[in-house]
């Protein structure tokens, strides 16, 4: 047993020189506690962040792997108090040579919740250097729509059998063209959570943690009237709906069009029905500004309005 500030551990060893051993190290990690901590790699600070904050987020498995990955790169041998913006700011250059600039994006917001968490909670550094590193220009705003064409060449790809799992990611696609839906909310949704004579689905688990209704179209009951018994209701994981819809966007030649473009379709179209407010609750989104990110009308089909 070692007791020093305050601070009481204990352990048993099967022989005397071990706890020595064990009791000689503790002690010098209690009174040299700041400087241990400040020589902790940023791999560690990392790993920890992994075990004790990742798992109670929806996100967890994705933090988890890109932690890890992270954790391998020369930054993670960084001792967290020699941590700079410079170091940041070399591995954003290295990593942009690899993944797209929105990548990078979220990697450095991840970054810069770990060591948020050093900073607030732990008490490891005093100051974040990330808030220091400008993150990669962004992207232009996607203006990509379904054409009739595509839909009709991934119908036929995907086939109509809908006890085919391929069939029924298709199916989920044209569910969010008129929902709005994401795709985790789609393949998440169970048959307690769907009501046909209210022509409503609740959404529990969303993106942005606020639990929401969604309004069902006749087309939408039509579409998930068509399925063929299961729970959850379309069948698919997310893992699962991401490959196959890759598979079917492939052998339609769909190039370039992902999932998450059905909701831009939906929104698009809904904006002719629904008023800003009336949408916004809708789909989720409680800054009336993410609207503009998804609505895509051309502009031949506003100048065919104008007159």
């Amino acid at each position: 047993m070692v007791s020093r500030r305050g601070i009481r551990r204990t352990k048993v060893f099967p022989t005397q020189q071990e706890a020595k051993d064990w009791a000689a190290r503790q002690e010098y990690l209690i009174l040299n506690a700041e400087d241990v901590q400040a020589a902790m790699p940023f791999r560690e600070v990392m790993d920890r962040y992994a075990r004790e904050v990742s798992p109670i987020k929806r996100g967890a498995r994705w933090e988890m792997i890109r932690l890890e990955a992270l954790s391998r790169d020369k930054i993670g041998g960084i001792a967290i108090s020699e941590l700079k913006p410079a170091d940041i700011a070399d591995w954003r250059d290295r990593r942009l040579k690899q993944v797209k600039p929105a990548s990078v994006t979220r990697e450095m917001q991840l970054m810069s919740s770990v060591l948020n968490t050093a900073r607030r909670e732990w008490g490891l550094i005093e100051k974040n250097p990330v808030s220091d590193v400008k993150a990669p220009p962004k992207a232009p705003p996607r203006d990509r729509l379904p054409t009739e064409d595509e839909l009709e060449r991934l119908a036929h790809a995907a086939g109509e059998d809908l006890t085919n799992a391929i069939a029924r990611a298709f199916h989920a696609f044209l569910f969010a063209m008129e929902t709005a839906m994401r795709a985790g909310e789609i393949c998440g949704l169970t048959w307690d959570r769907v009501d046909l004579k209210r022509r409503v689905v609740r959404l529990i688990h969303t993106k942005n943690g606020h639990p929401r209704e969604v309004p069902l179209s006749s087309e939408a009951v039509r579409l998930i009237e068509a399925l063929p018994e299961a729970d959850p209701v379309f069948g698919l994981t997310s893992r699962q709906l991401d490959v196959l819809w890759r598979k079917v966007r492939d052998r339609a030649q769909a190039d370039g069009l992902n999932f998450h473009d059905s909701r831009a379709a939906a929104i698009t179209a809904l904006s002719k029905k629904l008023d800003i407010l009336e949408l916004a609750r809708m789909v989720g989104h409680r800054d009336l500004r993410m609207l503009q990110v998804y609505y895509r009308t051309p502009a031949e089909d506003l100048a065919r309005r104008l007159d």
